[in-house]
């Protein structure tokens, strides 16, 4: 049944006014999906270049949920995307929200400083929830402000489909706020998976880390082609994607993020950079990656 996305509803998790912060490949997913949930949306950007490309993705976004989910047209999609405000002033952006949900890159000081910002220029009920794939919240709670408001909600990359939510806090989060998070993300069509305690990578990333992490081993040291690797993994488990794949769709500018910040994985950001990201293949979708798009 399509829904009727023109509607704002009543939040049983009390959290309807909703700032994403990044616009990247997963900061428009979680607008996009926050909006269609019905919520009143703001993505924030930090300029207006930035947020063309917002634009240009949410524009896309819209076509793929109306070609991917029963019951949805075109036109309920298109007004899905035009309802989100885009914004590179972060005071405006966040004077009224409930909840803003952090997916800044995946650089502890930059995240630090937007949280030292935000701790400054939000509502003192706002709650903060970081996306961050990497980083514990604890690593970045003390400049929040607000530690008692504040905890990861983890998003799986093409959200719409791969629907969990991870909810994780840290010992200073109120539990009637964590719960209050999972509610919500419940209320955007996610599937909440409560972690009890702080777990790098989550449970999600802490299963996908080891598999991108043996491939790329096995690509760097010359034992096979990215498409072998990934035809071995589909056929041998039954999965649908191989590492590759996957990494693909996760974004090679993430993948060089995270593989630059350990000192173990040097070899492989440097890889990428060189032979993906400097070309300016950065994923499914952007230019395209290990497989043309």
């Amino acid at each position: 049944m399509t829904q009727d996305t023109t509607k704002t509803v009543a939040s049983p998790s009390g959290l309807q006014r909703v700032t994403v912060l990044g616009t990247g490949v997963l900061g428009a997913q979680i607008a996009f999906q926050c909006a269609f949930h019905g919520k009143s949306v703001t993505a924030y950007d930090i300029d207006a270049a930035a947020l063309e490309r917002a634009r240009d993705a949410l524009t896309r976004l819209a076509q793929t949920y109306a070609a991917d989910l029963p019951g949805t047209t075109p036109e309920a999609t298109t007004r899905v995307a035009a309802a989100i405000a885009l914004s590179s002033d972060l005071a405006q952006a966040v004077r009224d929200a409930d909840l803003v949900i952090e997916a800044v890159p995946e650089k502890l000081e930059l995240k630090r400083s937007v949280y030292a910002e935000l701790a400054r220029l939000a509502r003192e009920g706002t709650i903060f929830a970081t996306n961050s794939s990497t980083l514990l919240p604890s690593a970045l709670a003390d400049v929040t402000g607000r530690p008692e408001k504040f905890l990861a909600l983890h998003f799986a990359n093409h959200i719409w489909r791969h629907n969990t939510a991870e909810v994780m806090g840290t010992p200073q989060t109120d539990p009637e706020v964590f719960e209050q998070v999972a509610r919500f993300a419940a209320e955007i069509g996610m599937e909440p998976i409560r972690l009890h305690k702080e777990q790098p990578g989550y449970v999600l990333n802490s299963l996908l880390v080891p598999l991108l992490n043996a491939a790329a081993a096995l690509l760097l040291k010359g034992v096979a082609s990215p498409e072998d690797i990934d035809k071995t993994w589909r056929i041998g488990t039954g999965a649908k994607l191989g590492p590759f794949q996957i990494y693909d769709i996760v974004g090679l500018r993430t993948a060089y993020n995270i593989a630059s910040a350990n000192p173990a994985t040097q070899g492989w950001a440097e890889y990428l950079k060189v032979n993906y990201i400097d070309k300016g293949r950065l994923g499914a979708g952007a230019g395209g990656g290990f497989y043309d798009d």
